[in-house]
């Protein structure tokens, strides 16, 4: 789970606070219901158009 914290805090300089706050819980809820926890991120990559969701 380290990596996805260190993944948010990266997306936090790139785009925002609340941005990178709701794609890591995103991932997180997916990771929780089951999914690998890259095919979670590429899941909630798919979910955003022009940096928004």
């Amino acid at each position: 789970m380290d990596q996805w914290v260190q993944y948010g805090l990266n997306e936090a300089q790139k785009t925002s606070i609340p941005h990178a706050m709701m794609e890591i819980a995103a991932i997180a809820y997916l990771m929780g219901k089951g999914y690998d926890p890259r095919m979670a991120h590429q899941m909630v990559e798919s979910w955003e158009f022009d940096e928004m969701f």
